[in-house]
């Protein structure tokens, strides 16, 4: 008996330092760094710039690292295996950001938003068949593979008569050169995406007005299990504080030429 105790007694502190060493944000203050999983085709979040990674992610990052006391480590991959390998466990959490909607919530924990993801098209320079988002009947568009963009795109295009074809692409720096070179009318993308593309390149790009896409957010995910929840409060601590001092404010005004009011919360998405 007494031998059985102390095996279950051993199995229990076995399992409580398992427990707590696979308390995430623990885990990254012990190895200095904060591991993020992102795609680096998605300006102005994150993108590569003569070499070199950049964007809002990159610059928001670097604040909450120096309030976390962290190092950000970057991880890139395709987005349609970002989330994949959070589930892995191969990074702490994903910048992107992705769109809260309802599903999403269901599998995942969202940080605070940080910005309107609200889905708009985005057309070559001077294509005047597409005035409105409903031009796009019976023409070819594209988005991003396993993005809410998409979704809502073919959502849309499925009102539509003649309904366009809708293609998908892995990565939005290939859907920009095929609207580019007009293969495709148009490409769904948040509006702050739109708007960056087209001000970074406004001889081939502009954006059909208004969005056609239901109003929502962008937040970054972590997964949702209970070694991730110190790590998902001290997230949105830091995230919450450069909101209250104008951090975050300017940083929306550098990268999508506008500010975004945002809630602190999203609990029940639009989409």
């Amino acid at each position: 008996m007494r031998a059985r105790l102390i095996l279950a007694l051993a199995a229990t502190l076995s399992l409580g330092m398992a427990a707590a060493k696979a308390d995430v944000l623990s885990d990254a203050k012990k190895a200095g760094e904060l591991k993020i999983g992102t795609e680096t085709e998605f300006a102005p979040f994150d993108y590569i710039d003569a070499g070199d990674h950049t964007g809002l992610n990159v610059d928001l990052f670097s604040e909450v690292g120096k309030e976390l006391g962290l190092k950000i480590t970057w991880v890139a991959l395709p987005w349609d295996g970002v989330l994949p390998g959070l589930e892995a466990s191969k990074f702490d959490m994903v910048a992107g950001p992705a769109i809260i909607t309802k599903a999403r919530l269901e599998r995942y924990v969202f940080s605070t938003p940080i910005a309107e993801a609200t889905v708009a098209l985005l057309k070559k320079k001077g294509d005047n068949s597409v005035q409105k988002p409903e031009d796009i009947a019976g023409k070819t568009v594209g988005g991003g593979r396993a993005s809410s963009q998409l979704a809502q795109l073919k959502t849309f295009a499925a009102t539509l008569s003649p309904a366009p074809t809708v293609r998908e692409y892995g990565g939005s720096n290939e859907a920009m050169a095929d609207l580019a070179a007009g293969r495709v009318v148009g490409i769904s993308q948040s509006l702050p995406n739109a708007a960056f593309a087209a001000k970074r390149r406004p001889d081939t790009f502009e954006v059909v007005m208004p969005p056609f896409g239901t109003k929502v957010y962008f937040g970054y995910i972590l997964r949702k299990d209970a070694n991730s929840a110190s790590l998902v409060e001290a997230i949105n601590g830091a995230i919450m504080k450069m909101k209250g001092d104008g951090r975050m404010a300017a940083l929306q005004k550098k990268w999508f030429g506008l500010e975004f009011e945002t809630p602190a919360a999203i609990t029940d998405p639009a989409l």
